[in-house]
């Protein structure tokens, strides 16, 4: 299997990130106010957003090359961001990827500060969404991933 290297982007490279998704069709983007994390065998694989928001971090835009897929990409990528940050790390998801981000270490519906709450509620008028949460404590149990 191909090495992959799990880290942070460095400023000048955020284009990159956004090159990335849309060379594969996703509507995601890299936000400016985030750490940008990415996967890279040469080129990115892999990437994630973690946004500052209350006193945890919100995690978006993860999106990984579908040809390389079921390698535990994600879970890495995940694993070596939030283990960088502060606080809680929120995300939304479609319901059918509670199972995969449980297994990450992250719980349903966690308690959200209003801010993130208040999105929840407007994302989930147009399509099925759940928040997850991860606990710092969590996070030390769950580094092996």
């Amino acid at each position: 299997m191909p090495n992959t290297q799990y880290t942070l982007l460095d400023e000048p490279l955020w284009p990159l990130m956004n090159k990335f998704y849309r060379a594969h069709q996703s509507s995601m983007k890299a936000v400016r106010d985030a750490q940008l994390w990415v996967a890279r065998r040469q080129d990115i694989v892999a990437a994630l957003c973690l946004r500052p928001v209350a006193d945890g971090h919100w995690l978006t835009g993860l999106f990984v090359d579908p040809a390389c897929r079921g390698q535990g990409i994600a879970a890495t990528l995940i694993a070596q961001a939030v283990r960088q940050v502060e606080g809680p790390v929120w995300l939304f998801c479609h319901p059918e990827l509670r199972g995969f981000y449980e297994r990450c270490g992250f719980s349903f519906d966690p308690a959200l500060p209003y801010s993130m709450a208040e999105r929840l509620s407007r994302y989930a008028r147009s399509k099925p969404m759940i928040a997850m949460g991860l606990e710092p404590l969590a996070r030390s149990s769950n580094d092996n991933v």
